[in-house]
């Protein structure tokens, strides 16, 4: 199995999610589009009567027959100008095709609902093969902790003032995978966490080795797999 770190910005570094309603769209399409059939009427999927961010969590199921998925997505992180993936191929090609159909479904979405035309996305998506075990174990949690750039930046310096603050705004993050990880139902349906979990020993272990990366590890260490 190949792995891949995958990074997409909205293009000249614009936010591509500017409410609720865009990331759950984010979210939605990431579950919709990993499929190897086509999405004939999207709308009909998407209600917000059906997808609500106040639930606890929330269980997408396509109303159509099982998915056959392209890629599995072991990791996300969506952010107001681009979005953290870690994926691996399920299929031949799976994931330049799973890559063409999320960004232009997501595109059409979002030029249809601020009546924009145009690229919304900066060229092609940003992508790095994780070769090692050190590149392995260290990435997801690079991607979920992306999250903490909105409230203290300085974590990625090593200068982290409130650690208790940061670690209650990440688990408070709806919009990654984090809290999946983590043991509390976020959006379950969208990962395949199988590998990870059991990489990494499970959900408490998971909380505890997060929470030593963020206290010690430097991100010069992670220079490698930084997309940014």
């Amino acid at each position: 199995m190949t792995l891949y770190h995958i990074l997409t910005r909205g293009v000249d570094k614009r936010k591509i999610f500017l409410d609720d309603e865009d990331y759950l769209r984010g979210i939605h399409d990431l579950f919709e589009f990993n499929d190897i059939e086509s999405v004939e009427n999207l709308g009909h999927f998407f209600r917000k009567q059906y997808i609500d961010v106040r639930r606890r969590y929330i269980e997408l199921k396509s109303e159509r027959r099982k998915r056959k998925l392209l890629v599995k997505i072991h990791a996300f992180c969506l952010m107001p100008n681009h979005y953290h993936l870690f994926l691996s191929a399920v299929v031949e090609n799976g994931i330049p095709l799973f890559m063409k159909k999320f960004n232009g479904g997501y595109a059409k979405y979002f030029n249809e609902k601020y009546e924009r035309k145009g690229t919304l996305f900066e060229g092609r998506y940003k992508r790095v093969i994780i070769k090692n075990e050190a590149h392995f174990i260290h990435l997801p949690y690079y991607i979920h902790l992306n999250a903490l750039d909105l409230i203290t930046p300085e974590w990625r310096e090593r200068k982290l003032n409130n650690f208790a603050k940061a670690m209650k705004f990440l688990n408070s993050y709806r919009w990654s995978s984090h809290l999946d990880y983590a043991g509390e139902k976020n959006f379950p349906s969208v990962t395949q966490r199988d590998f990870l979990l059991e990489f990494f020993g499970g959900h408490e272990q998971y909380r505890r080795d997060i929470t030593d990366w963020l206290k010690e590890l430097s991100i010069e260490e992670m220079y490698h797999l930084i997309l940014e």
